[in-house]
């Protein structure tokens, strides 16, 4: 019997253990947590870790001119008659010939040829329909500065930021303030703005918020 007595006394002892024990490991838990949530507010995000993330965004935003040369005729994705064949004419880039009263004849120049070449990203390919595709960058997406970096706990951000664009020679040409641009009437300066790139290119900085989400791989745009 003693010994029976005893077995029990110390079976109530083990098990008053196991509630504290619990208590322990929680709290341990719910301090573990804190201390890394508080870490990871400490660590934050930096300055440099926010401009890696935008100049990514940024890197994609081209403002691009496409054209044909050869012998051009009216579709749904070219009229040869617009006024970006003019602008480039104009500017003894390319040279233009009517055809007809939907297509024209449009032929590079060799200081066309050589400005072209020689703006980085500059592409050109053959058609099945015998024309060639210029394609010419005029501006890319630039960042500015940050203004603020708002933490919204230890995986969540608020940046704000401002960009602005970064024109080639052709981008220069092709800004909607500038007088080469200007010089077209209200139809076709609409044209040029709304559907072959010219832009306000030398306007001020355009302010954007987004909104960062850091995972396995850092941070990151958020997708939610």
């Amino acid at each position: 019997m003693p010994e029976l007595f005893e077995q029990e006394v110390e079976m109530e002892k083990r098990s008053s253990w196991g509630p504290l024990l619990l208590v322990l490991v929680l709290i341990g838990s719910i301090v573990g947590g804190i201390g890394y949530y508080v870490l990871e507010m400490k660590k934050g995000l930096s300055p440099e870790e926010a401009t890696t993330v935008i100049n990514e965004q940024l890197k994609g935003r081209v403002a691009k001119l496409d054209f044909h040369v050869g012998k051009v005729e009216s579709s749904m994705n070219e009229q040869p008659k617009d006024p970006h064949y003019k602008l480039l004419a104009k500017a003894g880039l390319i040279t233009v010939k009517d055809l007809s009263w939907n297509s024209i004849q449009a032929t590079v120049t060799d200081a066309g040829e050589k400005q072209f070449s020689a703006v980085p990203g500059f592409k050109k390919w053959k058609n099945t329909d015998g024309t060639e595709t210029y394609e010419i960058p005029l501006a890319t997406r630039k960042l500015v500065k940050i203004d603020s970096i708002t933490l919204n706990g230890p995986s969540l951000a608020k940046v704000e930021y401002e960009w602005a664009w970064e024109p080639t020679n052709f981008g220069n040409m092709f800004d909607a303030n500038g007088e080469t641009v200007k010089a077209f009437n209200t139809w076709d300066r609409g044209k040029l703005i709304q559907k072959y790139g010219a832009d306000f290119y030398h306007a001020a900085p355009v302010k954007v918020t987004l909104r960062l989400q850091k995972g396995d791989k850092g941070w990151q745009v958020a997708t939610d």
